[in-house]
């Protein structure tokens, strides 16, 4: 990326921000802020080749506003900035937090959702509420009528806020992971899982957003659940005071607070420094879960914006109904899905020169009934659609009579070949590659600091287009793994033999190449190799229910069937 392709990637981040026409000297006063160092004339030149290539456009003597085409590059560009932007953007608007509870005067962040005005659905927004399980029953509501339909804008106050409420006391906290916590008898159990907020392009609680993952509702009416929540971390020496303004923010309605940790121990399951300790928080969102396990349509933006507390207003009366969790209490340790790879890639004892031995697997369970059609889907994608995917299965037998499992190739086995061949190959990305004439990755998961594989989420949240695409071009998954440069050679020469046996290698990166927009280490070059789950994405792309297991077990080549 040149210096000139990230300032007007930032431009384009600052017109999509105020999402209005503004002219060049706000943009050049808001890159400055950024730490750019350019005047009005710098930006208009800029301004003039966005302009050309239809990312933005000129409106009269105003300034200038963001195309549709200028967000969806936005959304796609340099998705390893995108990685480092996630955290960013969240350190900027902490810093922009001034609400003082003395005075119950200032700014809050809040998270903006949208959801179609129908039967029932304010309703178990409102029960979840109720129980509790938001940072603040404060909400700013808005209706509206758009393209026919009566729209229900609601802003909710997000967890990050509390990390403002430190910043301006002189605490700093660090916002560590967002994911979702088990709930048992209303009591918090364990982070079931997690995502890392500087080692994603997602997110973290909104990777979590999807179907089957939270039950915010079951958690309002029975105690046991998923809950989306975020942890963060926050120096020893300001417990005490910590203590103090979270007392202090209930008195203003704001909350949320699950548990805090003692001094280097863990919390809920999930390790925190020597000399820190650890706060959960309810993930502001939590209530607009509700709405969307109920079966109703809900866009949810989090961390969106910054509006005076005293905008909002009381949604309902709620009542605290998760009880504080016992600093004595020991919890089950959140497993992270690196170290589970780790050991998995230890057990691949594949023979490259034979071409038997063991390898790592996925495992995927449907419905019995659901076996023929899914195995022609898979082979459909193996053989007519233009994607390198592997033409290995198993067909596995389960204790449920009605169940079946299919097993394929996990990528992590490239990295226990070579592994196992005295090179050092790390996964670092899991992702989704949009296979246009020049491959982009277009999302971004950190393997290193998440409890589950990236892929999982992706086909989780219905991202994929592996097996149809109606417009555009097929959003497969790939992973990324860095080899030291000094190994390159020899990885070569190993790959090529991987490859007879058909397991995807997209590209061989050189030494310090963004590999199809993804970053790479100093003295490491990247792999891109394809996801083992792309048929069983197809699968599910066709609207067969299957639940998916990655990175679940080892199998032998030699035991395994070809599409």
């Amino acid at each position: 990326m040149t210096e000139s392709e990230h300032k007007m990637i930032e431009i384009l981040r600052i017109l999509e921000e105020h999402d209005k026409i503004i002219g060049s000297k706000i943009i050049a006063d808001e890159l400055n802020k950024k730490g750019f160092d350019l005047g009005e004339r710098a930006v208009r030149y800029h301004m003039k080749i966005l302009d050309e290539k239809g990312l933005t456009e000129r409106v009269g003597y105003s300034g200038r506003k963001i195309t549709a085409l200028g967000k969806k590059e936005l959304d796609k560009a340099l998705v390893y900035d995108q990685v480092d932007f996630i955290f960013s953007k969240f350190e900027e608007m902490i810093y922009q937090t001034d609400f003082d509870y003395k005075t119950q005067k200032g700014n809050v962040i809040v998270n903006s959702s949208e959801l179609q005005v129908e039967k029932g659905a304010l309703d178990v927004i409102k029960e979840a509420f109720e129980a509790g399980l938001a940072v603040s029953p404060l909400v700013d509501m808005k209706q509206e009528k758009i393209d026919g339909k009566d729209i229900l804008t609601m802003k909710t106050i997000c967890g990050t806020t509390i990390d403002g409420m430190f910043l301006k006391e002189g605490i700093p906290s660090l916002p560590k992971y967002g994911g979702l916590l088990e709930v048992k008898n209303y009591h918090p159990i364990k982070f079931k899982e997690l995502i890392s907020y500087k080692q994603t392009s997602i997110t973290p609680i909104e990777a979590f957003i999807s179907d089957n993952m939270t039950s915010v509702l079951k958690i309002a009416r029975t105690g046991n659940g998923m809950l989306p929540a975020n942890l963060r971390i926050v120096p020893k020496v300001g417990k005490p005071q910590t203590l103090k303004i979270l007392e202090n923010l209930k008195k203003s309605k704001i909350g949320g607070t699950i548990a805090v940790g003692k001094s280097g121990e863990e919390v809920l399951g999930v390790p925190v420094p020597e000399d820190m300790f650890g706060i959960a928080i309810i993930g502001g969102i939590a209530p607009l879960c509700a709405a969307k396990e109920s079966g109703h349509e809900v866009e949810i933006k989090l961390g969106e914006e910054i509006i005076p507390l005293n905008q909002l207003k009381p949604i309902v009366k709620s009542k605290e109904t998760i009880k504080p969790d016992p600093q004595n209490k020991s919890h089950p340790k959140t497993k992270f899905v690196l170290t589970k790879a780790w050991n998995l890639m230890q057990k691949v004892n594949f023979n490259i020169e034979t071409q038997r031995g063991d390898l790592i697997t996925n495992i995927s369970y449907l419905k019995k009934e659901d076996i023929p059609e899914a195995i022609e889907i898979m082979g459909q994608v193996y053989n007519d659609l233009d994607i390198n995917t592997s033409p290995y299965y198993r067909i596995i037998e389960t204790n449920d009579k009605n169940k079946i499992g299919i097993e394929t190739i996990c990528s992590l086995s490239v990295d226990g070949i070579l592994i196992n061949n005295g090179i050092m190959s790390t996964p670092k990305y899991g992702g989704l590659l949009e296979l246009k004439p020049n491959p982009e990755f277009i999302e971004l998961i950190s393997y290193n600091g998440s409890s589950i594989d990236p892929h999982e989420i992706f086909i989780f949240k219905n991202m994929t287009s592996v097996s149809k695409v109606e417009t555009g071009y097929n959003i497969v998954l790939a992973s990324l793994k860095e080899v030291p440069n000094i190994a390159r050679d020899k990885t070569k020469e190993i790959l090529s033999k991987i490859e007879e046996i058909q397991l995807p290698i997209y590209k061989i990166g050189k030494p310090r190449e963004f590999v199809y927009n993804a970053k790479v280490d100093n003295y490491n070059f990247g792999i891109i190799t394809g996801g083992g789950l792309n048929p069983i994405a197809a699968i599910k792309e066709k609207g067969i229910d299957i639940n998916i297991k990655a990175i679940e077990g080892i199998a032998k080549l030699s035991d395994m069937e070809t599409l």
